[in-house]
């Protein structure tokens, strides 16, 4: 495996693929293969796990509890994300709590504010210093800040503790990289790319039938999904975290991790798909 990682808190170090459990826990008929999944990616390094008390309106969690039994959780970096209308007081510690009963664990890796809500930026870094306190989280960030709302979070007192913001990002969708991404790349703070294959290209038109993308693909031997794995994380401090449906499908996104792309096909990707040029609402979903 490709020494591809990204540093936490400028304390804990994580491979830049990850595993997303998004849309987890819907269905118990597929509990099973989606618990295996995870425990193979786990196997093959994926140690970054990403949940929410949102998937599956807490499904997604048990699956995540589910898969790390037998001795796993100490092998992996648990994230998991809290409603922002429960991002502040008695709420988020109840919130908190309930996700740590699915999750079968006694503390998160890291706990981050979903999208912003009612809550001030204040409150919610306050009650993150409660529970880091508390014992039940280890490090908080947040999920859907564009750079304004980083620049308030930095004026808030406790904000520069901020330890990621997981947003959208994959080729067809560069507006981070105007403002947000150099940003946080100058502050040291891991980006989290959700959607990194775009909903396997539901998202944006032609991007995994994309020709260009298809050439790189077949040069190096992969699928487009693939190339497009390997085009994120090709961004320095930046984990993608796609989900994985079954054995084959992390095995493939694991294997991302080995694929290096030139600057010559970097260059092709940046024509097929260019980067706005100035400044666009942040993409979210």
């Amino acid at each position: 495996m490709a020494d591809k990682k990204v540093v936490f808190a400028g304390q804990v170090s994580q491979p830049a693929i990850g595993q997303g459990t998004w849309y987890m826990g819907e269905n118990a008929r597929l509990r099973q293969k989606e618990v295996d999944a995870l425990r193979a990616g786990i196997e093959l390094g994926l140690t970054l796990i990403d949940t929410a008390e949102m998937y599956a309106d807490g499904g997604a969690e048990e699956v995540v509890g589910e898969a790390l039994q037998g001795g796993l959780r100490d092998k992996v970096f648990l994230v998991s994300k809290v409603y922002p209308w429960n991002a502040g007081g008695k709420k988020a510690i109840a919130a908190c709590e309930a996700s740590l009963r699915r999750l079968k664990t006694e503390v998160l890796d890291l706990y981050l504010l979903h999208w912003r809500g009612n809550y001030s930026l204040a409150e919610t870094v306050e009650v993150m210093e409660t529970l880091i306190a508390q014992g039940k989280i280890r490090r908080w960030g947040v999920s859907n800040l564009d750079y304004s709302d980083m620049q308030e979070l930095m004026r808030v007192r406790g904000g520069d503790a901020c330890a990621t913001n997981q947003v959208l990002y994959h080729l067809g969708s560069r507006g981070i990289e105007y403002d947000l991404l150099p940003w946080c790349q100058q502050q040291a703070m891991p980006v989290m790319a959700y959607c990194p294959l775009a909903q396997a290209g539901r998202l944006r038109d032609g991007l995994l039938q994309n020709s260009t993308v298809h050439e790189i693909a077949a040069a190096h031997g992969v699928s487009a999904a693939q190339i497009l794995l390997a085009w994120v994380i090709s961004h320095q401090g930046v984990i993608a975290i796609p989900k994985a449906s079954s054995v084959a499908h992390v095995q493939e996104n694991a294997a991302a991790l080995n694929i290096t792309l030139s600057s010559d096909e970097l260059a092709r990707l940046d024509n097929a798909f260019p980067a706005p040029g100035r400044k666009t609402p942040l993409d979210v979903v």
